[in-house]
């Protein structure tokens, strides 16, 4: 399953796990092969689940009991396109669908274009400015919040230690600048430090410096 929604995971096939290797602090690599039982749901087959743990997944044997079918999609679930840098405005879950999917025209675009974007914690309108440069820029970054919901940002990591990882759930992203590749990353960063100012997300958001 992976997210779809709140509380709403999707059916992404059943696979058998081939081996596994201990990657240190970052957890686990599976090598794994798709099976052919229940291949006709993958990206249809949506079910209700209440995650209220801190572990990244489930064990089938304790949660398998408390899924509940919430829909069978006509037709297999696919990502919209990139809309465009000045109209993203996704939730955490999109985020990690677009990252897992690897969505081809999303992927383009944000590893395309180094800049700016905003994390806006939608329980009390607190913000976090963040800037995209490196190898890939966005993509990379990005990808990274769909891993742990936190990108390794100490206020951010501070609230899913305390509240676990579902708490991302509440955070929207957005872009408030972007400028080529050929930028230099200091000039990423002034724009990072000006956007922090004329937001106030030292003073009332969730940067820290």
């Amino acid at each position: 399953m992976i997210s779809y929604r709140k509380d709403e995971w999707l059916f992404a096939g059943l696979y058998k796990s081939i081996s596994v290797k201990v990657n240190g602090k970052r957890g686990y690599t599976y090598k794994t092969e798709l099976l052919p039982e229940g291949e006709e749901f993958i990206g249809r087959l949506v079910v209700f689940y209440n995650k209220t743990f801190r572990n990244s997944y489930p064990h089938a044997k304790t949660s398998i009991s408390m899924l509940t079918l919430k829909e069978i999609l006509r037709e297999p679930y696919t990502m919209t396109p990139f809309p465009g840098f000045e109209q993203v405005n996704i939730d955490f879950s999109q985020l990690q669908s677009i990252m897992f999917q690897q969505e081809p025209s999303w992927m383009s675009a944000l590893s395309n274009v180094k800049g700016i974007y905003l994390i806006t914690d939608m329980t009390n309108g607190k913000l976090y400015v963040g800037s995209a440069y490196g190898d890939n820029a966005f993509w990379n970054r990005w990808n990274s919040y769909a891993q742990n919901g936190h990108g390794g940002n100490i206020v951010l990591k501070r609230l899913i230690s305390s509240y676990g990882k579902e708490y991302a759930d509440n955070f929207r992203f957005s872009i408030l600048e972007t400028r080529s590749m050929n930028a230099e990353d200091d000039a990423i960063i002034m724009r990072e430090q000006y956007w922090k100012q004329i937001l106030a997300s030292r003073e009332h958001g969730y940067n820290a410096n």
